[in-house]
């Protein structure tokens, strides 16, 4: 079946997403891994996928670790340098698309603050057709109710939409509900898969 839509996933797709990273440079490699080892940081991320607040969330996390305390809250207060830089070749096939009159959309496992303060630093994010997030919608990703209610949402067949992520989880349900997939490790190979459908020309994709 044609494809009808083209769905991003934001994290590590369109903005790189690497909290380790930012930890390594400002606390030390060592003092990072041992606070990973310790606070589940993730875990409390996906407490704002999920829909809870960004700022109470994360700064009640802190309380429960006094001796990490300023480190978690950097989570909050610095959050928008672990969220970046864009990637911008990501960033040209979305254009792109919409150029070609291509729909697109995200579907992103993002807090609903944090998100609504992305779009401020991201102008990117405000230029989707349809915005899929699930803090906004309370399920996140690899679960299926949030790819139902994608379907439901949008009205168009699993079978003609194709969607990026770069979490192989994510991916197969996506591919369990008959949706078109393609697994991103960079974005080169994702403009060969957009050019490979008919859906970019290679100039327009480069």
């Amino acid at each position: 079946m044609a494809i009808k839509a083209v769905i991003f996933d934001i994290g590590n797709v369109l903005i790189e997403w690497q909290p380790e990273r930012y930890y390594d440079r400002v606390i030390g490699a060592e003092r990072r891994r041992a606070m990973f080892a310790e606070v589940d940081l993730h875990g409390m991320n996906d407490l704002v996928d999920q829909g809870h607040h960004f700022t109470d969330t994360i700064y009640d996390w802190a309380e429960k670790y006094p001796e990490w305390r300023d480190e978690i809250r950097m989570w909050h207060d610095n959050w928008i340098e672990l969220a970046a830089p864009e990637i911008p070749h990501s960033v040209r096939l979305l254009r792109a698309l919409r150029s070609s009159g291509v729909p697109v959309f995200a579907l992103t496992n993002f807090g609903v603050q944090n998100f609504d303060h992305a779009t401020t630093i991201y102008p990117f994010l405000n230029e989707f057709d349809r915005q899929y997030v699930s803090g906004r919608m309370k399920t996140v990703k690899p679960h299926v109710p949030i790819y139902e209610m994608v379907e439901a949402d949008c009205g168009i067949a699993p079978e003609a939409l194709l969607f990026a992520d770069d979490r192989i989880d994510n991916i197969e349900t996506a591919r369990s509900r008959g949706w078109q997939t393609h697994h991103f490790v960079d974005a080169k190979g994702w403009a060969d898969r957009l050019v490979s459908e008919g859906l970019l020309t290679p100039d327009s994709a480069a």
